[in-house]
């Protein structure tokens, strides 16, 4: 079954290397959560930023984590007044024997803001 499996985080500054990192952390924990080892099982990866990152593609910190062959897709999030500046988000399609209720959305950072009902289980 394929299943979506969320995640955001948030860079402190515009910078190349801190989306990079920041990206790089965030798929690595929604893959550990959720036990994906091969990913193969990764059908594609969207991935969104808040207006105000434009230092760089979020996916290319996916193709150094090995996500090369994997469908990647990023775009700009819809300018809300008062949102969370600096937020990376992603959206896996993964196929997995997990339930959709058992899937671990991973929010790191001031993302975590963003998903207060998951609490510590996140």
């Amino acid at each position: 079954m394929i299943r979506g499996i969320r995640g955001a985080t948030s860079v402190e500054v515009d910078d190349r290397d801190a989306v990079l990192e920041a990206t790089a952390e965030l798929l690595r924990e929604v893959l550990e959560r959720n036990g994906v080892d091969d990913l193969d099982r990764v059908s594609s990866a969207f991935f969104t930023t808040t207006p105000d990152l434009v230092s760089c593609f979020p996916a290319e910190a996916a193709r150094g984590v090995g996500f090369g062959a994997v469908p990647l897709l990023c775009a700009s999030e819809i300018d809300v007044a008062g949102a969370l500046p600096r937020l990376i988000r992603v959206l896996l399609h993964v196929d997995t024997t997990l339930s959709q209720k058992d899937v671990q959305h991973v929010y790191l950072h001031r993302a975590k803001a963003l998903r207060p009902d998951l609490g510590e289980a996140q």
